[in-house]
C-alpha cells in the first residue's frame, strides 16, 4: 500500500508544480501587458501591481476577466509591429535583383546621368552576378 501512496504523492507533486508554473506564466504575461499598455495611467498600473503582490490570485483572475480582450489585442499589435520592423530591415539590407539593377541603370541612362558604355557595363555586371 505504501507504494501507491508514493505514486499518488509524486503525481500530486507533479500536478502542483505544473499549476505553479502555469500561474507564473500568466503572472508574467499580466505584468508585461501592464507595462505595454500606453492608455493605462501610471497610478492604475501601480494599483494593479500592488494587487498582484499582495493578493495575486484574485487580482490575476480579475485582470484576465476585465482586460483579457485588450491584452490579446495589445499582444497582436506588438507582434505585428515587430514583424513589420523585421520586414523593413530585411528589405533594407537585401541585395537588389538583376532586373532591379538594370532598371535603375536604365533610369540613370534616360536621365542623362550615365553614358551608353557605362549602362552596358552596369548591365553586364548585373547579369554576371546571377
Amino acid at each position: 500500500m505504501e507504494f501507491w501512496e508514493n505514486i499518488w504523492n509524486i503525481i500530486w507533486l507533479s500536478f502542483s508544480i505544473m499549476v505553479f508554473f502555469a500561474y507564473l506564466i500568466v503572472l508574467f504575461q499580466i505584468i508585461v501587458d501592464l507595462f505595454r499598455d500606453r492608455e493605462l495611467s501610471g497610478w492604475l498600473k501601480t494599483l494593479w501591481m500592488v494587487g498582484l503582490i499582495f493578493i495575486p490570485l484574485i487580482t490575476s483572475v480579475v485582470y484576465l476577466l476585465a482586460r483579457g480582450r485588450g491584452m490579446a489585442d495589445r499582444e497582436l499589435a506588438s507582434r505585428q509591429a515587430a514583424q513589420e520592423s523585421m520586414d523593413n530591415y530585411v528589405r533594407s539590407v537585401a541585395k537588389p535583383t538583376s532586373a532591379e539593377e538594370i532598371a535603375k541603370a536604365k533610369e540613370l541612362l534616360e536621365a542623362g546621368a550615365i553614358t551608353e558604355p557605362e549602362f552596358v557595363k552596369l548591365k553586364d555586371r548585373a547579369l554576371a552576378s546571377v
